[in-house]
């Protein structure tokens, strides 16, 4: 069972099978997929599956925070279900292709106190940018 479907029923996430398929298209490494992405793939396993049914189990993993979404440079929103461990993004300018990527070290840390303006800070997002080898032969 995959990692996104065995907690979803460690929290008693009820599983439809439209649910079940959702969770099975954005379960692995890397997956940044937008909505539309997920529901092609999810109408592969499950014919019947309709765009609003998609969007809505979208949107309760997000809720549930089981799935991120991501949003770089105005493009369509993405869904990463790495949402447990910390961890950035390498974001291709070229073609958008997004990585995760687990830097050493605190960002907090390099934010200076006198850099905070009296900000109570409790996260940190770094999008690291470039080109995919794809997009650097081309």
């Amino acid at each position: 069972m995959s990692d996104l479907l065995e907690r979803l029923r460690e929290r008693g996430w009820r599983l439809t099978s439209q649910r079940r398929v959702v969770a099975e298209v954005l379960d692995g490494d890397h997956v940044h997929l937008t909505a539309d992405e997920v529901h092609a793939r999810a109408v592969e396993r499950l014919p019947e599956i309709s765009r609003a049914t998609v969007y809505n189990a979208l949107g309760e993993l997000v809720s549930l925070g089981e799935v991120v979404e991501v949003s770089t440079d105005g493009r369509a929103k993405r869904y990463d279900p790495n949402a447990h461990r910390q961890h950035e993004h390498l974001v291709c300018s070229g073609c958008g292709l997004i990585r995760d990527v687990h830097p050493t070290g605190d960002p907090l840390e390099q934010l200076q106190a006198g850099e905070r303006f009296g900000f109570t800070v409790s996260g940190v997002q770094v999008t690291y940018r470039g080109l995919c080898p794809a997009c650097a032969r081309g």
